[in-house]
């Protein structure tokens, strides 16, 4: 697997032309244009949202996850660390490596509270999921729920700039280190649903 994404899959700095499974997300013209030259300064120490394309490679997931077709799963590799001592604070470095980071965009409410999360776990009993069998992490301080949405900022976005907020909603997330199928090639995961899905 790993072979297959590095020497093929990923098409780093080109859009996405490989998947079976097209995006509605109409491409920037920074993304369709790929012998934009691109620039002689040395690579940024970590990913940002400014962060040039030859970085990154964005493609739809071949394996999505289950969820409503009204729904895509995108993929941001980048050759980048996401995680980096500029942007986790040493006091959350815990916190990180346990739950990664995560955010929405493009909600006019707030996201479900985790408290709700008990009611969904019956859907997921027959794969074995129950409450005692996860991994949660207790209540951080107001201070420290602060310092992890900084460490995400970048990431946030970058999502906020590639899907346009009047247009889609999303929820992404960057597994956290201990859970990445590629150690040394973070991507971030983007779920986007266009707004019109639910008029």
């Amino acid at each position: 697997m790993v072979n297959y994404l590095l020497k093929y899959r990923l098409q780093w700095g080109k859009p996405d032309t490989l998947t079976l499974l097209p995006s509605t997300l109409k491409p920037k013209d920074s993304e369709t244009n790929p012998n934009t030259p691109t620039n002689s300064l040395p690579p940024p120490q970590y990913f940002t949202r400014d962060v040039p394309p030859e970085y990154v490679s964005i493609i739809q997931n071949d394996w999505p996850y289950s969820v409503p077709v009204s729904v895509e799963h995108t993929l941001i590799w980048t050759k980048l660390p996401i995680y980096h001592t500029d942007t986790v604070a040493p006091s959350i470095n815990a916190r990180i490596n346990q739950d990664g980071i995560w955010g929405f965009t493009g909600h006019t409410s707030p996201p479900p509270s985790p408290s709700t999360l008990p009611l969904c776990l019956p859907a997921l009993s027959e794969w074995g999921i129950t409450e005692d069998k996860m991994i949660v992490s207790p209540k951080c301080s107001e201070e420290e729920e602060e310092l992890v949405r900084k460490a995400g900022v970048e990431v946030n976005e970058f999502v906020r700039k590639r899907w346009d907020e009047d247009e889609w909603e999303t929820a992404w997330f960057v597994n956290p280190p201990r859970l990445q199928s590629i150690p040394d090639l973070a991507h971030i995961h983007v779920f986007a649903r266009r707004k019109t899905w639910r008029q």
